[in-house]
């Protein structure tokens, strides 16, 4: 069994070594036809005389437009909006015990992955910042073959059974009579959904809450979401939930800056991902897990393996066992993000299913997605999706098959190939699906030990901070205050006073439906690891917006900008144009952001510096708009002795997260602690 788990991972390039045989760099080549001729000319089609009619024998025009009109591929039907890179994992501690699945056997072992995150909503044309649950897809490239951990940033699910999810999707897609919300859930069909599907209370409870519009993906959390097994060498089974936990804490945006940033820039996310990773910080992430032992499976008030619930980090402890860092954006966004294909499915020996019935139909729907996406069942030689072991089975055919299959045998059991490829034994690697006793009558069922849809809801909601519960209130109040049919409003606050009462009752009134009349959970406990005011807080990566003009003090911003720097804070120096601003001392720095080409929402602190300006009340006029925008979002801001003028006129109110550098010897260390902070909740902002 441990033929060679200690060579695990020993060349971390082996995935990166692979795709490298199919890579095409066309710097200082001549151009050529897909056939290979030399091309002469690219600009004209073939004509009878430069006026005349284009010649059918033009097999070049052909070949272009032909290869243009079929440049795409359906997208996904959920998660079609999505942003990849690669990286590693690497084991800190052996899994031995537990697990007999290769990569997790030998500590400090390394193994290549592939990551892709997702709106799970939106079209692919959609912005990154609509509140939605994001994928939280990794493709481990292991020696045993590829294992896919396919989750999402939410640890639940809206729905218990597969067979509900086309329904669940219909739902919150854009309406069919008029294609539209895109990428939003603020519309009537959604809601008379969770509604009338009342197991969706505690997902519908996250995804009103910030975890829905995360701040970037590098601070987003993800989850296996299902429960799995780990199975050991001995043959014994445990329950286990995984957990991505960023090095960087959790943290999001807040609903106004979301809202904006879809129009500013749609592809805030993706585009913080490719920058971080292009500038050497590289997103982290650990991976954590949830066991539990095969006697334990009844002893909880919830079902186990019911995937509108949590096992709470407090009851079943989060085992952290390595790390994952991103440190490579792809070549090619369609032929690796796109086209790489997704299976919770892809599994190796040591990992096996539970009887799930969500889980259940996932291993039966996306493995029928690629087939329509990839064009048919060779999906898995496209270059992405390609194992990094040796690959032999009598599978043949089919469109755009790759491999060239030697000799006259495809068929097993066989004698002319002396029996081969032949199968492995547990012992040599193969996989062996535990063998669960099962029993029962078939039936179209569900276990009675599912029914409790409200006691984590409201074990979520006693877990928030104020200000989460208040932002959870305005997003019911938002997304229901959308919705055109009373009735679906009064359906909605009349299940989620069983969450919690006075929540249900204010957003009753703020959607002017009726008072709800029912009785909230009786559950008291609560999670703080469900809430992200007990989250990591560090300045490492954040970005400040410098607004700053001619004839600021040389000394004072430069010490600011080195402190930043020293504490691995970014930084953007905002000018009224582009090119060289000057101090009064004559020292110059270089603009390179503008009022009209960035915003106060894409910043994660502003350091307010003035002073002068060839269009002065221009100027003035677009610091105060930042300033007056980042204090309603509750960030940060330090003010230099020369920006104190502009905080003056503006709506900023001195108190918490208001760094100022007047009699403040110690001015950019407290900036920086501030700015580690993000947000200042206790901030009076009206």
């Amino acid at each position: 069994m441990d033929k060679s788990w200690s060579n695990q991972g020993k060349d971390t390039d082996a995935k990166e070594q692979q795709l490298e045989q199919f890579r095409v760099n066309n710097d200082g080549k001549k151009m050529t036809t897909n056939q290979g001729v030399k091309v002469s000319n690219d600009e004209d089609s073939l004509k009878a005389g430069v006026r005349g009619p284009t010649l059918m024998e033009d097999f070049h025009f052909r070949e272009k437009m032909t290869h243009f009109d079929h440049e795409r591929i359906p997208e996904r039907v959920v998660h079609a909006r999505g942003y990849a890179a690669h990286g590693e994992f690497v084991l800190y501690e052996s899994m031995k015990e537990y697990t007999r699945a290769g990569f997790l056997q030998k500590a400090g072992s390394k193994t290549p992955v592939f990551l892709r995150f997702s709106n799970v909503v939106g079209s692919s044309g959609s912005m990154d910042t609509a509140r939605d649950v994001r994928g939280f897809a990794v493709k481990f490239y292991t020696e045993e073959g590829n294992y896919d951990l396919v989750g999402n940033n939410i640890p639940i699910f809206f729905i218990q059974d597969a067979m509900k999810f086309p329904d669940l999707i219909h739902a919150a897609k854009p309406e069919p009579n008029n294609e539209m919300p895109q990428a939003a859930t603020a519309h009537d069909t959604f809601w008379d959904f969770v509604a009338n599907n009342q197991e969706s209370a505690a997902m519908v409870m996250w995804l009103m809450s910030d975890r829905a519009i995360p701040k970037n993906f590098r601070m987003m959390q993800g989850f296996g979401v299902h429960t799995f097994r780990f199975i050991n060498d001995k043959g014994k089974s445990r329950f286990v939930k995984f957990h991505w936990k960023p090095v960087l804490g959790v943290h999001s945006l807040v609903w106004d800056e979301a809202q904006i940033i879809a129009g500013k820039d749609p592809d805030f996310q993706r585009r913080d991902l490719w920058e971080s990773i292009e500038m050497g910080n590289f997103p982290e992430y650990e991976l954590g897990i949830q066991m539990l032992e095969q006697e334990e499976e009844f002893k909880f008030d919830f079902d186990i393996l019911d995937a509108t619930k949590i096992w709470p980090e407090e009851i079943v402890p989060v085992k952290i066992i390595g790390k994952l860092t991103l440190n490579r954006n792809v070549d090619n966004v369609f032929a690796e993000t796109e086209q790489v294909a997704f299976h919770p499915g892809n599994v190796v020996p040591g990992i096996d299913f539970t009887n799930d019935p969500l889980l259940q139909g996932r291993l039966f729907s996306y493995i029928d997605t690629q087939l329509l996406r990839l064009g048919g069942p060779n999906f898995a030689e496209i270059p992405i999706n390609r194992p990094i072991c040796p690959i032999h089975n009598n599978q043949r055919n089919g469109f755009s098959r790759q491999t060239i299959n030697v000799g006259r045998v495809s068929y097993h059991k066989n004698s002319l190939a002396n029996n081969t490829p032949s199968t492995s034994t547990e012992a040599e690697g193969g996989f062996v699906h535990y063998e669960e006793k099962v029993e029962g009558r078939i039936t179209r069922a569900r276990s009675k030990s599912f029914d409790d849809h409200f006691s984590q809801a409201r074990l979520f909601w006693n877990s928030m901070s104020p200000p989460e519960k208040q932002h959870i209130i305005n997003a019911f109040s938002f997304e229901v205050g959308k919705v055109n049919s009373q009735s679906v409003r009064q359906q909605v606050v009349d299940m989620f006073v069983h969450v919690d009462k006075e929540m249900a009752t204010i957003i009753a009134h703020n959607v002017g439906v009726n008072k709800p009349t029912g009785e909230q959970s009786t559950v008291t406990a609560s999670s703080p690891a469900l809430s992200q005011a007990n989250t990591i807080k560090l300045p490492q990566t954040l970005k400040v917006g410098v607004l700053i003009g001619n004839g600021f003090d040389a000394a004072e911003v430069s010490n600011v900008l080195k402190t930043l720097t020293k504490y691995g804070v970014r930084y953007s120096i905002i000018g009224e144009r582009i090119g060289v601003i000057e101090s009064k001392e004559g020292v110059q720095l270089m603009a390179n952001e503008t009022y009209l080409t960035t915003d106060s929402v894409l910043f994660d602190a502003l350091y307010v510096v003035g002073v002068s300006a060839d269009n002065q009340a221009k100027f003035n006029q677009d610091l105060l708009i930042n300033i007056n925008q980042a204090f309603r979002h509750y960030k940060p801001i330090g003010v230099a002795r020369t920006g104190m003028q502009f905080l003056k006129e503006s709506n900023v109110k001195i108190g918490p997260g208001i760094v100022v550098q007047t009699g403040n010897a110690d001015f950019g260390e407290k900036f920086v602690e501030a700015i580690a902070m993000q947000r200042f909740w206790n901030r009076d902002i009206y």
